[in-house]
């Protein structure tokens, strides 16, 4: 009888580990705040080359292959610690979610970028005019989470120097204590040299208590 209930123990221990796990893995949930306010790109500005639109409520970035140097829609505010959610769709070319980025560097970008591209890289955290590649995400798991030509869901949580990127609810990068910058600007890139067709819509901040 011992041996029975402690086995049923080991077993409700064990799936409490393995619920937490899942429950840490997830991403926050709370009050958010929107960053795109659906009919102007106030709060936003451009820089570099190719055109963002808004159609519908949906910004649009476009530009062509010919035009080698990039382009981002960059906000004006600049944000320390987030977590910011928004919905995309990589229908064609390069992008990506920039955070804590500055306006310098041969792209006009430097900083931190969740990517954003309709292959295995999505996910990932990339450091442009720094460290490059930091975390390259698992390709079968971008298989597993990404939808290719439909609308994906990011969510990028930067809490000092833990930084975590979920795809779809699936954890795809994460970082423990990074070096990097700890404050600076979001932005939307369009990739040079690529022909691009990237749609973002739902951009969101969550809105966290000071204590």
């Amino acid at each position: 009888m011992r041996s029975c209930k402690y086995l049923i123990l080991l077993a409700v221990v064990g799936l409490t580990s393995v619920a937490s796990l899942v429950l840490a893995a997830q991403p926050p949930s709370g009050q958010w705040k929107p960053l795109f306010n659906g009919k102007t790109f106030q709060g936003w500005h451009i820089i570099g080359v190719g055109q963002w639109t808004i159609e519908d409520g949906i910004i649009v970035g476009r530009k062509n292959a010919a035009e080698k140097e990039f382009g981002h829609l960059v906000s004006d505010g600049a944000f320390g610690d987030f977590v910011v959610r928004l919905k995309f769709k990589a229908l064609q070319g390069n992008s990506g979610f920039y955070f804590r980025c500055v306006e310098e560097g041969h792209s006009g970008i430097s900083g931190f970028q969740a990517e954003i591209a309709p292959d295995a890289n999505t996910g990932g955290l990339y450091e442009t005019n720094g460290r490059a590649w930091v975390v390259r995400p698992d390709p079968e798991l971008v298989k597993k989470a990404f939808k290719f030509q439909e609308w994906n869901e990011m969510v990028v949580s930067a809490q000092g120097g833990d930084i975590t990127v979920w795809l779809n609810g699936i954890k795809m990068s994460e970082v423990k204590n990074d070096p990097g910058r700890r404050e600076g600007h979001f932005a939307l890139q369009l990739h040079g040299g690529n022909d691009m067709l990237v749609m973002f819509k739902d951009i969101e901040i969550l809105e966290q208590k000071k204590p």
